[in-house]
Order: structure tokens, then C-alpha cells, then sequence
């Protein structure tokens, strides 16, 4: 792991909410209740294209409330925000050394399907790793085949890295996420989706809580 603030350290678990692709006013209030219900940990994605001015909107949000706020995919976006989230497409190529040294402190994500590209994110410096799809999905058309619990639980096994779990997650899913031992679960429709975000996300962020409580308590 590169050296990470303690923050941003401190932020790398528990639920992971994605704002993805609103239109400015909506992904405010959205990140307002994601951020009101308990969230620490936020990705702002936008296949169109990442707003600038919404960004610089949201990390003062998400700062105030001392969350992190991660960028999917525009790496140059991401230097104005706590970090970067790459795909393996973003990497391909690239000099990912270059990469993690140009982000300096920022947090550095990597999507991971298998164990050895899970090996890899750690020797390329990742901080954490997102793994899915843990279940269907219908956020991510082209997310591939569920990996369901036991794969989730084979990519932890291999990451020397936090893993957040990605994919078709809603809140009875969490104790199955959190069985494989992931640090985090990623989430975009069982907030997004719900009648009322704040208390979707307030409801994850407390079973979470309470599931890692009882994970340990629980004897060796």
C-alpha cells in the first residue's frame, strides 16, 4: 500500500457509494443524502465525462463531512479529488508507476476480476481493489458473469490490499459480502433506487456496522 494518509487509510472500508452520472443538482442531493445516512467513502463515475465544477461542488461536501471523494476513470479529474479509480482498460499500456507516483498521496483503485490481476494491483501499488460483480447487475451492462461469494472470496484471499465488492448489492447481501472477508461493498442503486437515499444509506452503513461488530466478537 503507497503511504496513504491515516484519513484516507481510515476511510478504506465499510459501505462504498458510487454517484453516477446525475445531472449536477441531483448528484448533489443524492452525495447529501449518501453523506447524511453515514457514508465516508464516495465515487463519482460519469461515463459522459466528469463535470469539473460539479467535482470541485462535491469535494467540498464530501470534505467537510472528512469523506473521500474518488474519481472513476479520468485520471487528470481524479489529482483535484482524494483519488483515482482505474479499470484494467485504463491501465493497459500505461506506466503504472508513473501513474501511482503522480498521484502522490491520493488513494488508488484498481477493478480486479481475477487473483492475479488482484496480485498485481498490489505490486502496481493499488490501496484497494474493486472485485465484481458479486451478483447481477444493472448498472454495469458489460460487468461480466456474477462471481457470486466463493469467487468474491478466492480474489480477497490472493489482494495484499483492502477489496470492496461491487455488483447487484443491496442490504441482504451484506452479510455474504462481508463473509469473504471484503473490507468494503460497493453500492450504486440500493441508495440511488431507494424511495429515500438518506435512510438506504443510514440501513447500510448500520448492518455493516453492526456485521463487523459481530465478526469481532465472535470467538477464533
Amino acid at each position: 500500500m503507497s503511504d496513504v494518509p491515516r484519513l484516507l487509510s481510515a476511510r478504506l472500508r465499510g459501505i462504498y457509494a458510487i454517484v453516477d452520472g446525475k445531472t449536477p443538482p441531483a448528484a448533489l442531493a443524492l452525495l447529501d443524502a449518501m453523506l447524511a445516512g453515514g457514508v465516508r467513502l464516495v465515487q463519482y463515475r460519469s461515463k459522459s465525462g466528469i463535470d469539473r465544477t460539479l467535482l470541485r461542488a462535491m469535494l467540498a461536501r464530501t470534505r467537510a463531512r472528512d469523506a473521500l471523494l474518488i474519481v472513476n476513470d479520468d485520471f487528470e479529474a481524479a489529482l483535484e479529488a482524494d483519488g483515482w479509480h482505474a479499470g484494467q482498460e485504463d491501465l493497459a499500456g500505461a506506466d503504472r508507476a508513473a501513474l501511482r507516483a503522480r498521484l502522490g498521496s491520493r488513494v488508488l483503485g484498481i477493478s480486479c476480476g481475477t487473483a492475479e490481476e488482484a496480485r498485481q494491483a498490489g505490486r502496481d501499488g493499488a490501496d484497494y481493489i474493486g472485485v465484481g460483480p458479486f451478483a447481477q447487475t444493472q448498472t454495469k451492462l458489460d460487468a461480466g458473469d456474477p462471481l457470486g461469494a466463493e469467487g468474491l472470496r478466492t480474489i480477497v484471499a490472493a489482494s495484499s490490499v483492502p477489496v470492496a465488492a461491487i455488483g447487484g448489492i443491496g442490504l441482504g447481501d451484506l452479510g455474504a459480502v462481508a463473509a469473504t472477508g471484503a473490507a468494503m461493498a460497493a453500492v450504486v442503486s440500493a441508495i440511488a433506487g431507494a424511495p429515500d437515499p438518506e435512510s438506504a444509506a443510514h440501513d447500510l452503513v448500520e448492518r455493516w456496522a453492526l456485521l463487523v461488530e459481530s465478526s469481532n466478537e465472535s470467538p477464533p
